[in-house]
Parts: structure tokens; C-alpha cells; sequence
């Protein structure tokens, strides 16, 4: 994507759960990956899980997705298990609706 498209893009907000927290190894080898230093994303760790809090800019949010997923083909053995957007992401994105999210 050009430069001056990616500027016209809404940033897409969304979170990338990893299947098992990072290993060591896993740890050393992101620190290492150019992609993932690019911007956009980002991991966070907690007790419970392992995740991507991701925004990136693109025309839809299915070509964020993508285009996020594509980074993990350079970090093997490490599994993405599920795309979540919470009640911020679909605020962020223009999705929270009543439909969606129960109004306070």
C-alpha cells in the first residue's frame, strides 16, 4: 500500500490472541522480527493469555486483519487462535451499536 493511501485508511482497531503464551525462545526470535517492529502492533502478556493489541490502517478491517496475519508467516511455531474486537475496538471502529453492545 503507498505511503499516501495508508494515510487516507482508517486505523483499525482489533486484538490477535495467540493460541499459548511465548515461550523464551519465541520471545527472543519476535525481538528480532523487523514486522513486528514496523507499528501497529503491539504484545501483550498477562497470567491468562498472550495477545496482539493491533490498529492498523487499511480500507477495510478484513485487509488489517490480513495484512497483521501475514507478519506471523516469519515467526513459526506460534499460532494465532482467534481475531477479538472488545467493547473499545468496536467503539474505535465505528461497529458499537445497540445491536452490538448494550447501552449503558
Amino acid at each position: 500500500m503507498s505511503e499516501p493511501a495508508a494515510r487516507t485508511h482508517p486505523a483499525w482497531h482489533f486484538h490477535l490472541v495467540l493460541d499459548e503464551p511465548l515461550t523464551p525462545e519465541q520471545s527472543d526470535t519476535l525481538d528480532g522480527l523487523d514486522r513486528f517492529h514496523e507499528g501497529g502492533i503491539g504484545l501483550v502478556q498477562t497470567p491468562e493469555r498472550h495477545y496482539f493489541l493491533c490498529v492498523v490502517r487499511a480500507a477495510t478491517l478484513t485487509e488489517a486483519i490480513a495484512d497483521t496475519l501475514a507478519r506471523f508467516e516469519d515467526f513459526p511455531g506460534v499460532l494465532v487462535r482467534s481475531v477479538e474486537l472488545d467493547e473499545i475496538a468496536l467503539d474505535s471502529n465505528g461497529m458499537a451499536t445497540a445491536a452490538v453492545l448494550p447501552v449503558p
